[in-house]
């Protein structure tokens, strides 16, 4: 992973981390469910652009290089893997 990417996702990581604690406090102290669902919304909302910056990062490095410099086998194992991974983001 691009060094500049892995420092961005961890910062973006604990930032998640610290909303995920404070959700855990606000629905300890019962807090108004819309509030909690906005809340929920902004954390998925953090994952998926942490989720497309590495996919992005996956496929501009270990993708590529399976393109350039690998076998017919990386690259297709390669396809499958993206393949997989964007089904199971449909479920």
């Amino acid at each position: 992973m691009d060094s500049k990417i892995k420092k961005s996702q961890l910062a973006r990581l604990g930032r998640i981390e610290g909303q995920v604690r404070g959700i855990a406090r606000m629905i300890e102290e019962e807090r108004y469910c819309i509030d909690v669902l906005n809340q929920l919304r902004a954390v998925r909302a953090a994952l998926n652009k942490v989720e497309q910056e590495t996919l992005g990062d996956h496929l501009q490095h270990c993708v590529a290089h399976a393109f350039h410099a690998g076998s017919e086998k990386d690259r297709k194992d390669k396809i499958e893997e993206i393949l997989e991974v964007l089904d199971s983001r449909r479920h």
